[in-house]
């Protein structure tokens, strides 16, 4: 964890923060004196990580409890009011929960990776964005994967049904590549407001809970040879507090260091098409939710 640095007296929202890199994430953040508030389904899952970040910063408002359930649209509306009902700032919005290698539809009816893993924070980020503006610097982070290079386009007729493939990874890719696209369109549309950056990862192949509803014979296979969740936090880590990475926004990011996203994810159309479908399927416009 030595490649990234303090980042004491902010407020950060880590969403997945109960388990795997999401926890890490927030546990060492905590560690360095920010404030953290621990996104996920229930209270009970993230009371335990409140109650370590606590220990770990020796002060019992370290830490708050979120319910947030990303695949109901009504749960992320739910869980943005909480947080913006007390009047904190937000500095550091990490989108780190994911599903991958599951198979289903989404409580609003979008296909279970998709929905989860892009459209959950679409909404999350949108409701929470001015806040986040009027806190600045401030960063969000958004944790993509290796595996969008395997996406070679979205089907959006695919989209609004369960997921089709055995394996759920084909609709795993497609989902990452919208986290790479959302990174780089938010920061093309926050290009006037210097204070507000943005970043996508691949946090390295990591052995975590994100692959716990695979099928058994694929989940052994993949699995194998995989990072420590310590290891692959360490990227989330250094996109939310690298001061190196001030000012600089829309990048993506693997091993901490910057990289070149698939061809496919730098189509600044299929950007705008996915902003343009997203913002429709959340009912939400977010030019009016970034209005002064």
């Amino acid at each position: 964890m030595d490649k990234t640095h303090t980042s004491s007296g902010k407020v950060a929202l880590v969403t997945g923060a109960n388990t795997g890199i999401g926890r890490v994430t927030a546990c060492e953040l905590g560690r360095r004196g920010v404030r953290v508030y621990v996104a996920c389904r229930t209270r009970d899952k993230a009371q335990p990580v409140v109650d370590e970040i606590k220990a770990l910063a020796g002060r019992d408002d370290a830490a708050a409890p979120l319910e947030l359930e990303l695949g109901s649209f009504a749960s992320v509306r739910s869980a943005a009011a909480a947080f913006l009902e007390r009047d904190e700032p937000l500095q550091l919005l990490i989108n780190n929960a994911g599903v991958g290698g599951q198979r289903g539809i989404t409580a609003d009816g979008f296909e279970l990776n998709f929905g989860v893993n892009h459209l959950g924070h679409f909404l999350l980020t949108a409701l929470l964005l001015d806040r986040i503006r009027e806190s600045g610097p401030a960063r969000i982070v958004n944790v993509s994967s290796k595996a969008h290079y395997d996406a070679k386009g979205i089907d959006f007729s695919e989209l609004r049904r369960k997921t089709r493939s055995i394996t759920g990874l084909p609709e795993y890719a497609v989902s990452k590549l919208s986290n790479v696209l959302f990174t780089a369109e938010l920061s093309r549309r926050l290009s006037s407001d210097a204070e507000v950056t943005t970043y996508s990862l691949h946090p390295g192949v990591v052995k975590s809970d994100v692959w716990r509803r695979m099928p058994w014979p694929f989940r052994q296979l993949y699995t194998r040879k995989m990072l420590t969740v310590e290891q692959g936090a360490e990227t989330s880590l250094y996109c939310a507090t690298a001061p190196e990475l001030a000012g600089v926004s829309g990048r993506y990011y693997d091993h901490s260091k910057e990289r070149e996203p698939s061809e496919v994810a730098q189509d600044e159309g299929l950007a705008r098409e996915l902003w343009e479908r997203s913002e429709a399927w959340c009912d939400i416009d977010v030019n009016l939710a970034r209005a002064a």
